[in-house]
């Protein structure tokens, strides 16, 4: 039940965000930001901590996971550090998945010869 419900509430987010993409006039860019501060903002209001204990994966892979990650390194740094946690509390909680994409999509640019766009 657990892959079903994280296939579901993945599934939902995914759509709703083609659906903002295909009704609105904002970039693609813009939307990454909107959802990331969304998972900040679900994750200071407490709400977006029991999503992921429901949906697992479905909800700590997409984008507002990715905040909610931030909220939380930022959270603790501060608890940790005081105004100096504000500052390095993101970078200490996403760091591992950050270097994990750039040291996976470097050993795929090797792989697969990527072409500029002509």
């Amino acid at each position: 039940m657990d892959y079903v419900n994280a296939f579901w509430v993945g599934g939902l987010i995914c759509a709703l965000v083609q659906i903002l993409m295909e009704k609105t006039k904002l970039l693609p860019g813009r939307i990454m930001v909107l959802l990331v501060c969304l998972g900040v903002i679900l994750g200071a209001l407490q709400l977006y901590e029991p999503l992921m204990e429901y949906a697992g994966a479905g909800a700590s892979v997409p984008l507002p996971g990715f905040g909610n990650t931030l909220w939380k390194g930022v959270k603790e740094a501060v608890d940790e550090n005081g105004f100096l946690g504000i500052f390095m509390g993101g970078f200490k909680a996403s760091a591992v998945g950050i270097s994990a994409a750039l040291i996976f999509g470097y050993i795929a640019s090797l792989i697969f010869q990527p072409k500029m766009k002509a």
